[in-house]
């Protein structure tokens, strides 16, 4: 399977919009836990929430997945592809996790299809229809990418930066953080999205993907017994 389209950054950056309506606002991955207990409270250690997040578990994870897109589909190495995805959403320790990153997916999937039409769907629709992956959100992504001909470095980078926008709209909510103070910590994260996939582009997909966050994955195993929660996750 190759590219479909020249690239187009516009229809890119659509992707890349914190209003896709695929489900990102309903979950906060664990920091609504971390800051009921008094571990987030002020932007800076939001940044160092995130920035352990990109180093520790979105970068040598989740942006492999779009990897293997990149590597796999075109030769259509199918089996391996799904590998990869079955093996990074049974890693995922907590079930909220899990199911949440498995939604965002399945909506990106859906919404892609009505704006695209015309784009290959069909081994990705038949394998998760058959369970053979999950479809989860970052190998969707890379999917969809692939295919509107984004170099997979833009690809990699622009997953990570819906990763941090997501987190950054979930401390919004959280916290006594304003707009201008999440825009200002976007800004100053941004040479570290490119950083953290930098250091992990030469990773293999299938051999060499790792998380070390145990105080996130902690945390999102806990979201669900909190006494009052505004996120699913």
């Amino acid at each position: 399977m190759e590219h479909t389209t020249d690239f187009s950054w516009l229809a890119y950056t659509q992707l890349l919009d914190s209003a896709v309506p695929i489900g990102g606002f309903s979950h906060s991955f664990g920091l609504e836990t971390l800051v009921q207990d008094g571990r987030i409270e002020r932007p800076d250690q939001l940044k160092d929430y995130m920035l352990a997040m990109l180093f520790h578990s979105w970068a040598p994870v989740d942006a492999l997945a779009v990897k293997a897109v990149y590597c796999y589909a075109p030769s259509e190495r199918w089996e391996e592809l799904w590998l990869v995805d079955r093996t990074q959403h049974v890693q995922r320790a907590s079930a909220e996790t899990r199911e949440g990153v498995a939604k965002m997916g399945r909506r990106l999937l859906q919404l892609a299809r009505a704006i695209y039409p015309q784009l290959e769907w069909g081994p990705l629709a038949e394998a998760m229809r058959d369970g053979r992956c999950v479809g989860t959100h970052p190998l969707v992504h890379g999917w969809i990418s692939l295919q509107l001909g984004v170099p997979l470095p833009a690809a990699a980078e622009g997953y990570l930066y819906t990763c941090v926008t997501t987190g950054i709209n979930s401390g919004l909510r959280l916290m006594s953080l304003g707009q201008t103070d999440g825009q200002r910590l976007l800004a100053a994260l941004l040479p570290s999205i490119r950083e953290a996939w930098l250091r992990f582009a030469h990773l293999d997909p299938l051999e060499d993907g790792f998380s070390s966050t145990p105080q996130a994955e902690i945390a999102m195993m806990r979201h669900e017994g909190l006494y009052s929660r505004l996120f699913m996750s």
